[in-house]
């Protein structure tokens, strides 16, 4: 069998991140920061017709034009769908990313909110800003990571963090430091150290693969990375791809060639797709439409979607599947319309396939 036209390729663990790093800085994982979470989130009716009751950032979140929501994952992702878990130490966890612009467009940083409190009905959280150590003249550096952070995905030990056309980025939870300095962090008390990345590479000819969104896939013997394409209608491409994931490693799948290829790629799918997830076997996407206007969800299987126009917010993004409490978890972009929901996946998915429970 020839090899797949694209591929991601690991890259060795940062040289930097080394127990010199962590002598330097104190590391507390991320219980130090659930022990220490410092915004409060307020429960708030969604609007769209498969969006249930969800929650709304602080009013400084909510309305920034520097950083925008994109990607979400939860702590049934990490654990895995067994009906007694689901949860960190107890808790369900809910984790967006955001990414941060300038005027001009200029990529700033990306960063990771850790919620927690969701069935209090007072959900509190943190940001926690993802960096790159670097060591320069002796002197610890944290440089932020500049990807988009379409989508994310809690995997076991690990954060993979969706890095566009620069592959997939890598983040271990437990490497969390405190800094006592914010001066050295652009403001931010905990910030999370890339280890290491998945260096995109396709063979001569072949477009490259964009890594906008990600989702985890475990509905079979096999846990799958699932990743996609956004593009505008009448962009070249609009894929979907799936990739192994090794439960001994909590990492992706590597073959003899030395690099994680797809299990499955699907071509020319839905445009201005945001995110996708799978519920059993049916995948689930989100499109949107433009700022003011209500987005899309999609049901059924590659080249074959039923679409459920205008039934989201506008300016849905990433998706992912919660089996403990059979909902997809969502989230949105705009400024003064942003929240973090669930949709009933028994109403939206199982019925709408005609399967029962």
């Amino acid at each position: 069998m020839s090899s797949p036209m694209f591929r991601l390729v690991p890259e060795p663990e940062d040289r930097h991140l080394s127990e010199r790093f962590f002598g330097r800085f104190r590391r507390v994982g991320l219980r130090g920061v659930l022990a220490d979470l410092n915004r409060v989130a307020t429960t708030s009716d969604v609007p769209g017709g498969a969006a249930g009751p969800g929650l709304r950032w602080s009013e400084r979140d909510a309305r920034t034009r520097r950083w925008w929501p994109q990607g979400i994952t939860t702590s049934a992702d990490a654990y895995g769908p067994d009906p007694a878990g689901g949860t960190f130490e107890g808790q369900p966890v809910v984790m967006t990313s955001w990414y941060a612009h300038g005027v001009i467009g200029r990529l700033l940083g990306s960063r990771v909110s850790v919620i927690a409190g969701l069935d209090a009905g007072a959900p509190r959280y943190r940001h926690v800003l993802l960096v790159e150590p670097r060591r320069r003249a002796g002197v610890h550096r944290l440089r932020p990571v500049n990807v988009h952070a379409g989508g994310i995905v809690w995997y076991g030990r690990y954060l993979f963090v969706a890095g566009s056309s620069r592959g997939i980025r890598v983040f271990r939870l437990d490497d969390v430091v405190r800094v006592r300095s914010r001066w050295r962090s652009k403001g931010y008390r905990y910030v999370l150290p890339q280890l290491t990345r998945y260096r995109p590479e396709s063979d001569e000819g072949v477009r490259p693969m964009t890594y906008s969104f990600m989702s985890l896939d475990r509905s079979g013997e096999v846990d799958h990375l699932v990743a996609g394409e956004y593009g505008r209608k009448g962009a070249a491409s609009h894929r979907l791809v799936r990739f192994a994931l090794d439960r001994e490693t909590d990492l992706l799948g590597v073959g003899g060639h030395g690099a994680a290829e797809p299990l499955e790629t699907f071509e020319r799918q839905v445009p201005r797709m945001q995110g996708a997830t799978l519920v059993g076997g049916t995948w689930v996407l989100t499109s949107s439409n433009g700022e003011g206007n209500a987005g899309d969800l999609w049901v059924g299987r590659p080249d074959v979607f039923e679409r459920r126009r205008g039934v989201l917010p506008t300016g849905p993004e990433d998706i992912t599947y919660w089996p403990q409490r059979d909902e997809l978890w969502s989230l949105t972009e705009w400024p003064d319309r942003r929240w973090v929901y669930p949709i009933d996946a028994g109403a939206w998915v199982r019925r709408s396939q005609g399967v029962d429970d």
